[in-house]
Parts: C-alpha cells; sequence; structure tokens
C-alpha cells in the first residue's frame, strides 16, 4: 500500500472516540481541541460524607442517583458477580477476593490508596481491610451468595482518616446479600469452608495463581499491623489449612475475572472513551507548552497536571518523556534532562480516570517544526500505526500476534522507501535489522489495569475489547543505518475498541498527523498550554 493511500485510512474506516461510525478526517479537527468542557449547574452536595466513597449526594458532579462508581450502575457490579459464579461448573465454589492494601512510603507516610483491580471489578468499593466471599447457592434468586467484609464505623479513627462506609448500609448501598465486619473473615471462611467442599477461588495480595507465596504479601500479611482487626493469623491458619488438605480444590481467581474484563461493556467502554479524550487533550496542551530550553520534567508535570484538573484520580503510570536520543530507551523514566533545538521529545503518558486506564505515546518535535529526516520517519511509524488500527475489528478475525507480524513486515516497507537497506548500506533490510529497530511488542490491552495480563496474545479480537496499538522505530548510531535518522526514537501508541466491522480511536483527541503535530506546537489551531 502506498503513503498516501494509507494516510487515508484514518479517515475512512477508523472512526473515533465513540461507538459510532463518523468517520474523522485525517486532519482532525481543531476545534476539538480547543473545546471548553461545560458543566451542568447541579444540586448542592453533601458535606460531611458519611460513607467511605463518593455517592451522588455527596458528589453529584460524579455520579449519577444508581451509580456506585461514575458511570458504572449497582446492577452492573451485581451482574459481574452473577456472571462469575455462573460460570463456575462446581456447584460448591467458593470465591475469596480480597481487597488492596495501604501502601507506605516509609513509617506511617502512606500512598494513595488504589483499590486491588479485580475486587474493584466485582463490587466497585473502594476501601482497604475489606474482603468478598461469594458461596455458589443454587436455591437463592441470583444463583448465589455474596458477603462483603469491611471495617466497621470508628468515629475515633474517623476522626483523623475521613469516613467509613461500615457495616450497615454496605448491603442495600453496594447491592450484597450481607456485610460483616473484617474482624470476623476469619470464622466466616472457615466455617464456609467447612461446608462446602468445592472448588476455592482465590484473589488477593501474593496469591496471584492460588497458592501462597513466601516471597510476597501472603494471607497472613494482608491486614496491617495495628490495625485493630485482630485476625490476621487465624485467617492465614484458614487459608493454610485448606490448601494442605485440599491443595487441588485451590484455584486462582485472576484468570477467571480477567476474562470477564477482556470484554468490556457499553458503560465500561464509554468510561474508557473519557479516559481517552482527558488523556488525548493533555497530550495536545503539553505540544502547546513544549518548547527548547523546558525540561523533560516540565512536560511531564504540565501532563499530570491538565489531567489532575481533568478529574483523573492519578496517571496510569509513570509517564516516559524522553528528548532527543534519550528517546532510544523504551521505558527512559529520568525525565530530568533539557530539551534543545531541532530535537523532538518522545511522550509516552496516559492517566487513570474512574478506575480505567489510558495510554497514549505522542512524538513532536520541540521547535515545532519537523525536519526532513524526522517527517520521513514519523511518516513511516504513522503508516505502520494506520494500517494497524484498521485490522483491530472482529470481522478481521486476527489477533495480537497477527497484528505484530503485519507491523513488522509494513514498517520494514517503509523504512526501506526512505533509504534503510539501500545499496549503500548493506544492501538490504532484513527482519532482524527491523528486530533491533523496533524492539517491543505492538500491543496490548488495557482496561482497569494498564496492562492487562494473561495469555490473550493469540486470542482473536472480539467486539468489546480494548487494545492498544503501538510502533516505534529506535535508531542507534550505527553505521548500518543511514546516518540522517541517528539517535532518533520515535513511537506512537492509540487506545482501540474493537467492533464487530470497525475500529475505534478513543485517543484521537491528541494530534497524530504531521499537520495536526506541527499546528497544535506552533498554537494554529486554537489549541493553548492550559
Amino acid at each position: 500500500m502506498s503513503r498516501v493511500a494509507a494516510r487515508a485510512l484514518l479517515s475512512r474506516r477508523i472512526v473515533s472516540r465513540s461507538s459510532s461510525s463518523i468517520s474523522v478526517p485525517s486532519s482532525v479537527a481543531s476545534r476539538r481541541y480547543s473545546q471548553a468542557v461545560q458543566r451542568p449547574t447541579l444540586p448542592r452536595s453533601l458535606k460531611p460524607a458519611t460513607l467511605g466513597q463518593p455517592t451522588h449526594k455527596t458528589h453529584p458532579h460524579l455520579l449519577k442517583p444508581d451509580e456506585i462508581t461514575p458511570g458504572i450502575t449497582r446492577d452492573e457490579y451485581m451482574r459481574r458477580r452473577k456472571k462469575l459464579m455462573d460460570g463456575l461448573s462446581d456447584d460448591n465454589a467458593v470465591v475469596v477476593c480480597l481487597a488492596g492494601t495501604v501502601k507506605y512510603a516509609s513509617g506511617e507516610i502512606f500512598y494513595r490508596f488504589r483499590q486491588a483491580s479485580d475486587f474493584w471489578y466485582l463490587t466497585g468499593f473502594n476501601e482497604p481491610e475489606s474482603a468478598l466471599i461469594l458461596q455458589k447457592s443454587p436455591s437463592s434468586p441470583t444463583g448465589h451468595i455474596s458477603t462483603l467484609f469491611l471495617r466497621p464505623k470508628n468515629p475515633r479513627q474517623e476522626l483523623w482518616d475521613g469516613p467509613r462506609t461500615g457495616v450497615d448500609p454496605a448491603p442495600s448501598f453496594l447491592g450484597f446479600d450481607q456485610a460483616l465486619p473484617i474482624s470476623e473473615l476469619p470464622a466466616f471462611l472457615k466455617s464456609v469452608l467447612n461446608k462446602k467442599t468445592g472448588d476455592v477461588y482465590t484473589s488477593g495480595p501474593g496469591m496471584g495463581d492460588g497458592k501462597p507465596k513466601s516471597r510476597r504479601r501472603s494471607w497472613a500479611n494482608v491486614f496491617r499491623v495495628g490495625s485493630g482487626l485482630g485476625g490476621a493469623e487465624t485467617y492465614d491458619s484458614v487459608m493454610s489449612e485448606v490448601y494442605a488438605k485440599r491443595s487441588k480444590d485451590v484455584k486462582p481467581l485472576a484468570p477467571v475475572v480477567l476474562e470477564m474484563r477482556s470484554v468490556k461493556s457499553e458503560a465500561e467502554q464509554r468510561m474508557m472513551n473519557l479516559a481517552g479524550q482527558l488523556s488525548g487533550d493533555a497530550h495536545a496542551k503539553t505540544m502547546r507548552f513544549t518548547q527548547p530550553g523546558r525540561s523533560e520534567a516540565d512536560l511531564a508535570a504540565h501532563f499530570e497536571y491538565i489531567c489532575a484538573l481533568g478529574g483523573a484520580e492519578r496517571p496510569a503510570y509513570v509517564p516516559v518523556v524522553a528528548s532527543g536520543s534519550n528517546a532510544l530507551m523504551i521505558h527512559y523514566t529520568a525525565n530530568n534532562q533539557v530539551m534543545e533545538e531541532g530535537e523532538m521529545v518522545l511522550m509516552d503518558a496516559g492517566c487513570e480516570l474512574h478506575g480505567y486506564a489510558s495510554d497514549i505515546t505522542r512524538t513532536w518535535p520541540t521547535s515545532g517544526e519537523f525536519t526532513t529526516p524526522q517527517k520521513d520517519l514519523y511518516t513511516a511509524v504513522l503508516n505502520t500505526l494506520k494500517i494497524c488500527t484498521e485490522m483491530c475489528t472482529e470481522a478481521a478475525n486476527v489477533s495480537l500476534f497477527d497484528i505484530h507480524r503485519r507491523s513488522a513486515e509494513t514498517l520494514r516497507e517503509e523504512l526501506k522507501q526512505i533509504g534503510f537497506g539501500g545499496s549503500g548500506v548493506g544492501g538490504g533490510l532484513s527482519l532482524g535489522d527491523v528486530d533491533r529497530l523496533y524492539p517491543h511488542f505492538v500491543s496490548h490491552a488495557i482496561g482497569v489495569d494498564l496492562h492487562e495480563s494473561g495469555d490473550g496474545r493469540a486470542r482473536r479480537l472480539q467486539d468489546g475489547m480494548v487494545v492498544t496499538i503501538e510502533p516505534g522505530v529506535y535508531v542507534p548510531p550505527d553505521p548500518v543505518f543511514p546516518k540522517a535518522f541517528h539517535n532518533i526514537g520515535i513511537r506512537l501508541e492509540d487506545d482501540v475498541l474493537v467492533k464487530r466491522d470497525h475500529a475505534v480511536r478513543l485517543t484521537a483527541n491528541a494530534p497524530l498527523e504531521i499537520v495536526d503535530v506541527e499546528g497544535t506546537c506552533q498554537g494554529l489551531l486554537g489549541v493553548g498550554p492550559y
């Protein structure tokens, strides 16, 4: 396919930001980058909050009346739990899923809490020192019994740390059959496992494959020392006894939940669209903010500020802001050097918004205009991105392995067109050379986690999956490659929603075409730095 034809793919068959089939011209409209967020007039919020996480009454700007977390309703969380339990063949199966733990930098200086991903996906509950037990029960209306364990109300502790949800409101608020104090978890679990002789699916710190890990946090250390729970050792002994007596029954929960998480619901697709829009806007504004003499750290801080201002809870990962030859390091995160005139800067950065990650990479000239070699190499990567994005449909019947093979083949042909492998530099560009120039995989699944783990690369893409497409080229100062491209690193990455017969770029707000990148950097498209 010619370079001109590849450029046209985006406008014809790849749509942007929503699940509609409206196409977006290849020169993305500048109006979209500069649109201000219109906030509706909202009722006054209830202060102080009485539960341990936002509700519609306390945070009407975030939540509708039936939502547990922004965009996700109580009914959806209940459907997830039902789908999980209905999918377990053993009628005596039990699921044990633990919440995340507070992490500490030093002493009692804690990091901001992030909930364990599987627990979040199944409950929407955002407090530590919690656990979920699901028991198969064919006679119950839902086919299972759900019990949430959580911290009870404690006015003295809440004076310091803020409100807790507490036991009494939890069943109706979150949609569980019952709720109990976390201190009762060990005895309750022992009783359940004495009655239920089937499979036990476990998820929690140190239990990634269902077995306790000696080198990681074990069940005994799930709850913070001094938390007043008084049951950690008993809980550890319960799980250790189960594993000792019924090791074949203990199975990892993570792969089962990951299979559920791989295909996003309509509500999840909307949330990932919002996360992609916010991160895309932040990329555009950071392009406009860029100028020679600023440090890479300036850009990282600016991006994170724009995302936080837009409502993001945190960065989805440590950003890469790599200027000049620093871009040859794929995960360069020092971000502490000064950008110079004539260089490009590669920024790999995304936010986490309401529990869902985004992941975008763009590369742009620090001075606002590409040099000819930079433009040629950028176009090679851009055309590869477009062709691979077009493949992200269920109808294409492809896996991520298929897309990666196509990315390497396409990039090879693109590089040959601009002088790689010519007669003066070895007479051909081998696949081994391409592996050296492009040493990483083209894609990964994304959702609640930045990298949704598992063995999904061989799986055929399905409607509702979200994956990244991220080809790149990193040219070392080796005479086997054309000198004009030495020390240039370029990566372009979008988050792509797979639909039946088209792909949706969730991150289309981040300028991509050369004309849009240069226009944004130069302030010609109405995009400001803030």
